[in-house]
């Protein structure tokens, strides 16, 4: 059965406060999963006595071979973020051998010895990539881990050699005694170090002797498969016999199959067979093409003629569903924060400012479409997939297929991205995949079938970042203080709340912990239902609650008559971190100077935006240019992060660089509904940020003695209302709704 927490807790974890943060590091211990009181060896014979016999395994993360090679067991998913480099970085450090010498292997779903160990700080347990969570869950996880096998290969060395471990040191996997001038590597000692006891207390390095960790041009161990194209995804794997499926979605969420006339499909030569898919509030079902491969299956889905039965299913247009939000803006909402007592009105000389917001749904769109491949043979099943969400998907294709979840293997491969998308709470194109392969069972076919999402199939098949109404109130005494802020949040919630007018937590992240010190304060939240299904997304909450708190932040700068910069700064007096990446990036971008003309006819602007978001702190500062004719172009944006201490510098940087260009989309991009049908299929409609759209970007990293936070996500948040307040810099245009499309246009 599925811990009735799981959807609680994931979603929870995935947006971590900084004070959950915080406590969760001072709680997290050694999650390593030791075999016993000893290591273990791969040889099952106990009188082996040849180190090439073993394989030292003293724990679930760490091997050493024979050859002296080290093989790193990953529980996280590497989607493209570098954490197979992060985590094979803090093994090789700690075991003082080179990186080239590091093998990172995908570890199968196995909650009792892979759970995320910042969930599990908290009390959930599972098995999960997410919430930037990887480099801070195995800091010490992975580094005790290494460090406790070189322990144990030391101890094994000075007994063989009837010397003091102290007098032992490591260079590049070889172990050294240079009193007596003897040198051997790890792997001649993996026999003996097999039969070592675990160390009482594992000792780990001091950063003054980290070799890797902390410096740059470390190379990434995934980009030699990736570029020689041997990296393998779901759509490269076959296995003997396999069939592929492609659905044909209902139209409207909540749709069903009134009537299927199949007679053009099964005539195409290589369809196997044409099989209708349950579905139902978190799965959407339809009807499945089967066929000996991607292409022949699309032909047939394709030639289905269906009558769909709209009768209960979902027709509302965005237009609809934004009126019923700004309606509920206006009513009174459940409180998430409130101190003093937020004004209704300005204060003698001040000035009150009152702004509504919309943001649309947004698809995840990763360049790998949602895809599976099961294998079941009686009562034991075989999961291939870019898998994010490990033991939640292995407890819900075992329901689904009626068997237990340890009757579920899983094969964890490379995802090409995935923003979010395969952390599903609902684990819903995995369980529609199961249920593919019990139809084609229920029908004699008995193969293993992988399931094919086409691009559209992926932007219409819901589970979108929510859409958002925002109600923001906020009051400048005639001093130029900011001293009330007033926020209602309309959106829908992923959580599975105990109860109707709980909080949610992640619908108000990032604006219920605002950190600027402001008197009277009041946000409260609207969960409205509606059949659209969503989900969280890179950066989660803060998608939202920054562009609308970043960008009001700067409207109240103005009517305070002040620099939006030093308005921040003077709210931060108690808050240093935020203060230190805000001061970097203004130092860096030149705040204090005069921004270079354009040419003639255009205007120019600088913004700034900050946020803190996965125990992250990221600063922003875009520069824009604004043509005669309202269309724009970012042309620079400098971002500061600190990220606490920090493992590969290249990969922060490429992370930060990667969020920015995914936070510029939000200008330009939205999923919308016409009478429940998705406008929106593919990337000429749902343009993403192209190559040539992405601007100069600079990023400066704090430097910090804290344990390292989040970095996938955290670089989002600010880079929307860093342009927006830009762009009203250059023209005075208060830009409250999101997309802007290719041209600035009044709110």
């Amino acid at each position: 059965m599925r811990d009735p927490k799981l959807n609680e807790g994931a979603a929870a974890g995935a947006s971590l406060s900084r004070r959950q943060f915080l406590a969760g590091m001072s709680a997290l211990t050694l999650a390593v999963g030791f075999r016993g009181g000893l290591a273990v060896a791969a040889s099952l014979d106990p009188a082996a006595q040849s180190s090439a016999a073993f394989t030292f395994e003293p724990n679930a993360f760490i091997r050493v071979n024979a050859d002296g090679s080290v093989t790193v067991i990953a529980e996280y998913l590497e989607m493209g973020q570098g954490t197979f480099t992060g985590l094979a970085t803090l093994a090789a450090d700690e075991l003082d051998v080179p990186l080239d010498r590091i093998t990172v292997e995908a570890a199968p779903a196995d909650v009792k010895k892979y759970a995320n160990p910042m969930f599990a700080s908290f009390g959930w347990t599972l098995q999960a990539t997410g919430g930037s969570t990887a480099m801070a869950g195995a800091w010490k996880q992975m580094r005790e881990a290494a460090a406790a096998a070189r322990m144990m290969l030391v101890g094994a060395a000075a007994k063989q050699w009837k010397v003091d471990p102290a007098t032992l040191k490591v260079e590049d996997g070889v172990i050294v005694h240079a009193a007596s001038n003897r040198r051997a590597s790890y792997g001649q000692f993996v026999a003996a170090a097999a039969r070592e006891p675990l160390p009482a207390k594992v000792v780990v390095k001091q950063p003054a002797d980290f070799k890797l960790i902390g410096k740059r041009d470390s190379k990434r161990v995934d980009i030699p498969a990736k570029v020689n194209g041997s990296a393998i995804y779901t759509q490269d794997i076959k296995v003997p016999g396999m069939l592929v499926a492609v659905i044909a979605h209902p139209p409207r969420l909540g749709g069903k199959v009134r009537h299927i006339d199949a007679s053009k499909a099964k005539a195409i030569r290589g369809v196997v067979a044409v099989v209708q898919i349950p579905g139902d509030d978190e799965v959407q079902g339809g009807v499945a093409v089967l066929a000996h491969n991607t292409w022949i299956a699309r032909q047939g889905r394709d030639a289905l003629n269906i009558t769909w039965d709209d009768s209960h299913a979902f027709a509302l247009s965005s237009t609809d569903i934004f009126s019923q939000f700004r309606a509920l803006a206006d009513q009174a909402g459940n409180v998430a924060e409130q101190r003093g007592k937020v004004l209704t009105s300005a204060p003698e000389g001040g000035h009150y400012i009152e702004a509504v917001y919309e943001q649309p749904y947004l698809a995840h769109a990763p360049m790998e479409p949602m895809n599976c491949l099961i294998s079941l043979k009686g009562d034991q099943c075989e999961i291939w997939n870019g898998e994010q969400w490990h033991t939640a998907d292995q407890a819900m294709a075992a329901k689904e297929l009626g068997i237990t979840p340890a009757q579920v293997t899983i094969h964890q491969l490379y995802a090409g991205g995935s923003f979010g998308r395969r952390a599903n709470p609902h684990s819903d194109f995995v369980r529609e995949a199961a249920r593919v392969v019990k139809a084609a069972h229920a029908q004699g076919v008995d193969a293993p079938i992988k399931l094919v999402w086409m691009r559209e199939d992926d932007m219409r098949a819901g589970y979108y970042r929510p859409l958002t109404v925002h109600k923001v109130r906020v009051a400048v005494d005639k001093a130029g203080q900011l001293v009330s802020w007033n926020h209602d949040v309309v959106g829908q919630s992923f959580m599975q709340l105990p109860k109707p007018d709980s909080i949610d937590p992640v619908l108000v992240e990032g604006a219920a912990d605002m950190p600027y010190a402001i008197p009277n304060f009041r946000v409260a939240q609207h969960k409205p239902k509606l059949p659209v299904q969503t989900q969280w997304m890179r950066s989660v909450g803060h998608t939202h609650s920054a562009f609308v708190g970043e960008t009001m932040m700067d409207q109240a700068a103005r009517a305070a008559g002040k620099d939006p910069y030093a308005f921040r700064h003077a709210l931060l007096a108690s808050q240093p971190r935020h203060r230190g990446v805000l001061e970097l990036v203004a130092q860096k971008a030149g705040w204090s100077t005069p921004l270079k003309p354009g040419p003639q006819g255009t205007k120019r602007g600088r913004g700034i935006a900050l946020q803190l978001a996965f125990g992250t702190y990221v600063a922003q500062v875009a520069e824009v240019t604004v043509q005669p004719d309202g269309s724009f172009t970012v042309d620079r944006v400098v971002c500061a992060v600190d990220c606490g201490m920090v493992v590969n510098p290249d990969i922060v940087t490429t992370q930060v660089e990667g969020g920015i260009g995914f936070g510029l989309t939000f200008l330009r991009t939205a999923i919308t509904f016409d009478k429940g049908h998705v406008r929106q299929g593919n990337f000429n409609d749902y343009p993403v940020l192209r190559m040539s759209g992405m601007p100069v970007v600079e990023v400066h990293i704090v430097p910090s003695k804290e344990a390292p936070t989040g970095i996938g996500e955290p670089g989002v948040p600010p880079a929307a209302p860093a342009v927006a307040n830009a762009l009203t810099a250059a023209t005075g245009v208060s830009i409250r709704s999101l997309p802007l499309g290719d041209s600035l246009r009044p709110a």
